[in-house]
């Protein structure tokens, strides 16, 4: 049987950790979805609740993934398994899937970046070129849109595939040139928008106007924005704390990724604003013109009036560019690595997992690059409809994933205070021992474990238990309404900006899921008879436990025992014998079929 590392694999130490998850965080939406947040709700004033759910939903949430991942030291299904218990390792599953979903698209879209990189210092994007033209050319071309696809699937495969430390030299170095990159755009922008004397892009994006804070819909944008810019809940946390090293901080580690992300979101929008503002005459509308309007058709017209001439032109657009394909390449990493991790944690050799992996993005992927590619009518512009399909449907799907991690802590916070019953022989429900023995469990146990440079209070748990429920209610209401509100025919299945495709596609999934629970994920089915084809329908087998091997670096503590999936013996550290029987669910011993291929090995 393949097993995975034979020994644990580890970043080399907390800057590998940070330029990973900074990586992993920094997106194209930080690029092209945040300025076009800030121009739609009115600059400054976007950025206060923004602001405020950074330290609301972004933070608290990446604290929980570190804290959960580096005691777990498994991916997403084995640390659902081993949190939550066995009977709800699918919810690991789902944020596995959500992210991979995600990247089937995302691979394309990140050839986008790469195709719009070659384009621009090829001076295809120079001055007096009809943009228009240069994006319909190319997204009508699906093989020049598969070939960048590959070629953005093909890079990901390399910086993942020797694992923990090659996704580390990986994200430091694309990082680096990241910030390299913005900084340039940034200094560039700033001589644009100062040309007039005004700087007046500068000042709109930290103008606060009141009548927006008294919006509603302000407010909304600013904790989706920041609910997913950071990843938050998207499972790519838990990922990478598993090779984290055994004294590393998972709060101070949180605050510098989520602020760090920030930071960058800040840089871009800066860029875009000013650079937008200095040469439009509506610049509101231009920024507001849509994600692929922005960053495809409007910048590229925009960056092409750059003070300075052709040279100063063409480094505008292209250093752009290159930085948007640093930013979606490094997401592209962590999504994949996310999905190999699980793939590894239950005995899959890195190599194949890694292989496995890809070509499944790369051919789930194909649709979104070639399917129902339409011109709007309106405005002449190609857009992708199936990419954008999948978008409406999976993008709101990782506010589950959020919503799952917050029912592991809450989970294990009851089984501490029923634990705390037992022992003192309490037996009425009194609220207050539930607070301070059930609620703060987890925030004792697994954060404040003395590793930590910042201790962190009662407001953790005040807004995982009470604030995270609310805010995730408020995103999903608001988001059904304005279907209901702003869709033609929201209920017709027919309709793929409806609501009827979405709430298919997530209840046949979770369906899915929770039937692989119990045969897939944290048992196998050993076939009895020889017949190699419909066994599973028949019948014509038997469950065994499903090995899940943790990656635990030398000399860390990660006790699992006190956990609802902790007391598993197939839950090993990597590199450890597997018992060589079980029993079976009618309280039977018997042999496992590892034991059986040791045996014919020797």
């Amino acid at each position: 049987m393949s097993q995975q590392e034979p020994s644990s694999d580890q970043f080399s130490g907390r800057m590998g950790l940070i330029f990973a998850t900074i990586g992993a965080a920094i997106g194209t939406g930080n690029i092209w979805r945040f300025p076009r947040m800030v121009g739609a709700n009115g600059g400054g004033s976007f950025l206060v609740p923004w602001l405020i759910f950074l330290f609301l939903w972004s933070i608290p949430l990446i604290i929980a993934e570190f804290a959960l991942g580096k005691r777990s030291r498994t991916g997403t299904v084995g640390t659902f398994r081993i949190f939550a218990g066995p009977k709800f390792a699918w919810m690991g599953l789902w944020t596995a899937w959500i992210s991979t979903a995600i990247g089937f698209y995302y691979a394309v879209v990140t050839g986008w970046c790469l195709n719009y990189f070659q384009t621009a210092i090829r001076g295809g994007l120079s001055q007096g070129v009809d943009t228009t033209e240069v994006w319909n050319n190319f997204l009508q071309a699906p093989g020049q849109v598969i070939i960048y696809q590959m070629i953005a699937i093909l890079i990901t495969m390399a910086a993942i595939w020797r694992g923990a430390k090659a996704i580390e030299k990986a994200n430091v170095m694309l990082m680096v040139s990241l910030f390299v990159l913005l900084f340039t755009a940034l200094f560039l922008a700033f001589v644009m928008d100062f040309e007039d004397g005004t700087l007046d892009g500068f000042v709109y994006m930290f103008s606060i106007q009141p009548e927006y804070l008294m919006e509603p819909e302000t407010w909304i944008n600013g904790l989706s924005q920041s609910a997913w810019s950071c990843s938050a809940g998207m499972g790519m946390a838990i990922t990478y704390s598993v090779y984290m090293r055994k004294d590393e901080d998972t709060t101070l580690n949180a605050a510098t990724m989520c602020l760090a992300n920030n930071s960058i979101s800040i840089i871009a929008g800066l860029t875009v604003m000013m650079a937008v503002f200095a040469v439009s005459d509506d610049p509101l509308s231009a920024v507001g013109g849509g994600s692929s309007a922005i960053t495809f058709l409007v910048l590229p017209e925009v960056f092409a009036k750059a003070p300075g001439g052709p040279a100063i032109q063409l480094l505008m657009v292209a250093v752009f560019f290159l930085a948007l394909s640093f930013a979606a390449l490094t997401s592209m990493i962590s999504t994949v690595e996310l999905c190999v991790r699980n793939f590894v944690d239950h005995g899959v050799d890195r190599s194949q997992a890694v292989g496995f992996t890809s070509v499944a993005i790369f051919l789930f992927g194909l649709p979104s690059a070639a399917l129902w590619i339409l011109v709007d009518e309106s405005t002449g512009v190609a857009f992708p409809q199936f990419l954008e399909v999948q978008d409406h449907i999976w993008g709101y799907g990782l506010m589950f994933s959020g919503l799952f991690i917050a029912y592991s802590i809450w989970k294990y916070g009851w089984s501490r205070y029923k634990s705390w019953q037992e022992e003192n022989e309490v037996e009425d429900f009194d609220m207050g021992d539930y607070v301070d023995n059930g609620v703060s469990a987890f925030r004792d146990d697994f954060i404040n474990t003395g590793d930590n440079d910042w201790w962190i209070g009662r407001w953790w748990d005040a807004i995982m238990y009470i604030g995270f429920p609310a805010m995730f209610a408020v995103l999903m209401l608001s988001y059904f309404s304005d279907l209901l509100l702003n869709v033609h025919d929201p209920w017709n299945p027919t309709n793929p900006h409806g609501i009827s495709i979405i709430l298919l596609f997530w209840g046949v999934t979770a369906f899915i899921f929770i039937s692989l629970n119990k045969y897939v994920l944290v048992n196998r089915m050993v076939p009895t008879k020889d017949s190699p084809w419909f066994w599973p329908l028949s019948r014509d087998f038997e469950l065994e436990p499903r090995p899940l091997f943790r990656n635990v670096p030398e000399g860390a503590d990660a006790p699992i025992d006190m956990l609802p999936g902790g007391s598993d013996p197939f839950v090993v550290q990597a590199g450890e014998t597997l018992p060589d029987s079980f029993v079976d669910e009618y309280g039977e011993t018997r042999s496992h079929s590892t034991a059986t291929v040791e045996a014919e090995l020797v």
